[in-house]
């Protein structure tokens, strides 16, 4: 009987290629936030994160805080934070971490009063938070017992002063036993004009950059430069472990800068995973969501 020679060198090199292509597209795999808590339409918090579509889900918002102010929840349709009636949140937000998810506070927003006016100040709404959403203790906790798993920054107004030491106590609060991720959301101008102070302390773990409502530089009608050109600012500029793409999730859920899912799978994320920053895709918001099925038509890709 004839041998059979099996060419054994091309076998190995294809092998080794494709174990290597794997753990690059492994490296490179990202995940998607989300933003509840703004529409009263958009579902439970805990039926949102049952989707299996989002690795965190960010609470908008605490709209007022600092400078003198009374810390205020806004949760929309969703509950009345003065009568208590956000406790039962709760039970949701333990489900969401059972889940794998991230559920993050998300401060600031675009129609809150909010500013902090000393270092001081900030130390005092670290500890507000610390103690009302985190790890902490407090006789009054807006959204119950469950501790939340960190801290987003979606600063759009008001003073863009000592959000760095805000960053630097809530992080503080880490070695504590439980790890505050922090997380940001700033506009797609480099630097952000609110938290961009901040940033540069490196305390952030997830910032998801608005490529929306700033067409210098975002995504228009086919052509990615002015995205691509700011992306890559974003990802040399500053010391986040991952960086996001932050998008609206349908055409009406923002001014412009809205990505059809073709484009952003063909276009725009094959370029944006080029960098080991990358991190995934951010969506604004769950409501709007609903209404285009965008995550589902893009969590495989992203």
């Amino acid at each position: 009987m004839a041998t059979l020679n099996l060419p054994t060198k091309p076998l190995c090199l294809f092998l080794f290629c494709f174990f290597v292509c794997s753990l690059i597209h492994y490296a490179h795999a990202g995940s998607i936030s989300i933003y509840w808590g703004q529409n009263g339409n958009e579902g439970t918090l805990a039926s949102t994160c049952a989707t299996g579509n989002y690795a965190f889900v960010n609470l908008a918002f605490l709209s007022s805080f600092g400078s003198g102010r009374t810390p205020q929840l806004n949760l929309a349709g969703h509950c009345d934070p003065y009568s208590d009636g956000c406790t039962n949140l709760s039970s949701d937000i333990n489900s969401c971490q059972a889940a794998g998810v991230k559920v993050i506070l998300s401060i600031g927003g675009g129609a809150g009063a909010y500013s902090l006016s000393s270092k001081d100040d900030a130390r005092q709404v670290a500890k507000y938070i610390w103690n009302n959403y985190l790890g902490g203790h407090s006789s009054s906790r807006p959204l119950g017992d469950a501790v939340l798993d960190g801290v987003d920054f979606d600063i759009e107004g008001g003073s863009p002063n000592y959000y760095n030491d805000l960053a630097r106590y809530l992080s503080a609060y880490s070695a504590k036993g439980r790890k505050v991720y922090l997380t940001a959301a700033p506009q797609c101008p480099y630097p952000d004009a609110w938290v961009g102070g901040a940033l540069e302390t490196g305390q952030f773990d997830y910032v998801w950059v608005q490529f929306y409502n700033n067409p210098p530089c975002q995504y228009s009608d086919g052509a990615i430069t002015n995205l691509k050109d700011s992306w890559e600012q974003w990802t040399a500029g500053i010391k986040a472990t991952y960086i996001f793409l932050g998008l609206p999730a349908a055409p009406v859920a923002a001014g412009s800068g809205f990505i059809p899912v073709g484009s952003l799978k063909l276009e725009v994320l094959p370029v944006l995973k080029e960098s080991s920053k990358y991190g995934g895709v951010m969506l604004w918001s769950k409501y709007y969501d609903d209404q285009t099925g965008y995550s589902s038509a893009i969590k495989h890709d992203v």
